[in-house]
């Protein structure tokens, strides 16, 4: 019980330790003067690319193109445009929508535009460019329930969605209180729980509420009137990038001066959708070209997703069992120090969040070193699948009767030797049905890299749900291809476990 005290008092005064050194530099970062001038426009030219973080789940502003892998939308007709002007080639990064913030601060991207509101809020943590699109707030509702909910007011004790991290979810919790509100990232999970009754309504941007409500039968949208003046739109960059916010508004002044939103990018946007019309007028004909759209056509989309979940997988898988039996062996080492490690490690891990651990990869090691994506997803998913690992093998090598060890030390063999030779391989055999399970688990737990922007079946089947406005049939899909996988490992671990028990 005394040592179970001075570990708990161990960790405490860490944590409060981290915690009070992170709080401190990053007040001192908050309270410390903006340079005369940024270099932030001259390191963008010198790398040639302008990096834009958004979330491609907001029609018209940035969405997935009709039946191609391609973002599209208003925003990114904006960003084009003021890339142009700086003399430097676009490109886009898609993530969460309540990521982008956390990207931007930890220099993943130069700029987010995502439909964002200027709010003053966000303005304390980030720089903003002048408003270039305004829209009122709207709610999407039921047809048949036009007549009942016409205002937010009307929707007491009803359940309303809204996107978390959004202007909308704060609207709804700070004046719909008499509603229930439910969060979630995705605009297209938000539309699929309104039409399976989850929700009574979904509070969206008066713009994307209109396009879902013109592509999706049943659904309208309505003016929620809620007691705010709109903010506007505008587009985050770095504090203290003035230089990158001056170019900024340069292009967005010419945008505004030749009305380029409304003449252009915002037909543009339509062409790239079911219906090109944003001014709530039905559009039947393409409802109905939109309902007849096949999965067939986003086998695609499909086959790329199964491509990056098959690799992390695998590469995890290899990683992580490689891992585990090295951290296996530290904790059962008489080496103080290398016990102590290996028991820290298993514990932090085992005792935390995939999810933390995958962002603290991405955003957090992003501070010091650049990860992409898809290598942060493989490092987060191998190392917790070590934890977990380590712990099966551990409990193997604990299996095997002390008397094997005794009699291959009087034989002269090494300690080490032992081990590879006489310990581990019995071990492995009484352990396969539990690594087995633990490999099918990280075949599914892997799909958490979506969060981050890489494209395994998760982010391809949401992709596929904004293109087609259908929110079950792509989850069909993703499920069928996710047994399947899963399935025939199963099977493949029972046959090499039939061929172990004939040894």
């Amino acid at each position: 019980m005394k040592k179970i005290w001075q570990w708990l008092t161990i960790m405490l005064a860490t944590i409060l330790f981290i915690s009070s050194t992170g709080s401190a530099l990053v007040q001192a970062a908050d309270n410390a003067p903006a340079p005369a001038s940024d270099q932030y426009l001259q390191k963008v030219k010198d790398k040639g690319t302008l990096v834009m973080g958004t979330s491609p789940d907001f029609p018209p502003y940035e969405f997935m193109a009709h039946g191609k892998s391609k973002i599209v939308g208003m925003d990114v007709a904006i960003a084009q445009k003021i890339a142009q002007n700086m003399g430097v080639k676009l490109v886009i990064k898609s993530m969460d929508f309540d990521s982008l913030l956390v990207a931007l601060q930890t220099g993943k991207v130069d700029m987010v535009m995502a439909g964002m509101s200027k709010t003053a809020k966000r303005a304390q943590s980030v720089d903003f460019s002048d408003v270039y699109f305004h829209g009122g707030m709207y709610m999407v509702i039921h047809e048949a329930d036009k007549n009942k909910y016409k205002t937010y007011k009307d929707l007491a004790g009803q359940a309303v969605g809204a996107q978390t991290g959004s202007i909308q979810y704060n609207l709804v919790k700070d004046q719909a209180k008499k509603s229930t509100l439910k969060g979630m990232d995705k605009i297209t999970d938000l539309i699929l729980a309104l039409q399976t009754h989850k929700v009574a309504a979904v509070v969206l941007d008066q713009a994307s509420a209109e396009a879902y409500a013109n592509n999706t039968n049943g659904l309208i949208a309505v003016d929620a009137k809620f007691k705010i003046k709109v903010p506007g739109t505008a587009i985050a960059f770095p504090k203290g990038s003035q230089s990158l916010v001056n170019a900024a508004n340069q292009s967005i002044s010419e945008i505004k001066a030749k009305n380029l939103i409304s003449k252009k990018y915002l037909p543009e946007a339509g062409k790239y959708m079911t219906t090109g019309s944003f001014k709530g007028s039905k559009n039947k004909k393409a409802k109905s070209n939109k309902s007849s759209n096949s999965m067939w056509a986003y086998k695609d989309f499909f086959v790329a997703g199964l491509g990056y979940t098959l690799l992390i997988s695998a590469i995890s898988v290899f990683f992580g069992f490689l891992l585990g039996i090295i951290f296996a062996l530290m904790r059962l080492s008489h080496n103080k120090i290398a016990h102590a490690i290996g028991t820290a490690y298993i514990e932090f891990v085992r005792g935390t969040p995939l999810m933390v651990q995958l962002l603290f990869v991405y955003f957090g090691l992003g501070l010091v070193v650049n990860i992409p994506a898809l290598l942060s997803g493989i490092i987060a998913v191998s190392l917790n699948s070590a934890a977990y690992v380590a712990e099966v093998i551990r409990s193997g090598i604990n299996s095997i009767p002390i008397g094997q060890t005794e009699a291959s030390r009087s034989l002269g063999m090494s300690r080490s030797t032992t081990m590879k030779y006489v310990i581990l391989p019995q071990a492995m055999k009484n352990i396969w049905p539990a690594l087995g399970n633990e490999f099918i688990s990280l075949i599914k737990e892997s799909s958490i890299v979506s969060v981050i922007g890489v494209k395994d079946l998760i982010y391809q089947s949401k992709i596929v749900q904004a293109d087609t406005y259908r929110g079950v049939m792509p989850l069909v899909i993703t499920m069928i291809l996710y047994f399947i996988i899963t399935f025939g490992i199963s099977r493949l671990m029972k046959h090499f476990e039939g061929d172990m028990s004939h040894e």
